[in-house]
C-alpha cells in the first residue's frame, strides 16, 4: 500500500531529510519523484511528490507515525498535500 504527498515550496534538503525520517518507521520505504517541468521556478521545489510506501497495509501503528512526522514538518513548512490516496502494490 502507498500514497504519494507533495508541498511545492519544500527545499529538496528537507524532502530528503523527510524521506530518510519515514524510513526509519519500520516497515515504510520512501522513493522522492524529481520536478518533472520544464521550467525552472526558484520559488518551487526540485522535487515533485514524495511516495510512501508500507510493506504491511494493516500496520496502523507504522501509519500512525507516518502521520506524524508528516505533521511535524507540516508544521513548520506547511501543509503536505496529497496526490494520490493510498493503494496496493
Amino acid at each position: 500500500m502507498s500514497y504519494s504527498v507533495q508541498n511545492p515550496t519544500l527545499p529538496l534538503a528537507v524532502y530528503r531529510e523527510v524521506a530518510v525520517h519515514l524510513t526509519q518507521v519500520d516497515g515504510v520505504q520512501t522513493r522522492l519523484t524529481p520536478q518533472t517541468s520544464q521550467q525552472f521556478e526558484y520559488t518551487l521545489s526540485q522535487i515533485e511528490s514524495l511516495e510512501i510506501e508500507f510493506s504491511n497495509p494493516n500496520d496502523s501503528q507504522a501509519r500512525s507515525q507516518v502521520e506524524k512526522i508528516l505533521a511535524y514538518y507540516g508544521d513548520r513548512f506547511g501543509a503536505w498535500t496529497i496526490l494520490s490516496d493510498l493503494k496496493t502494490r
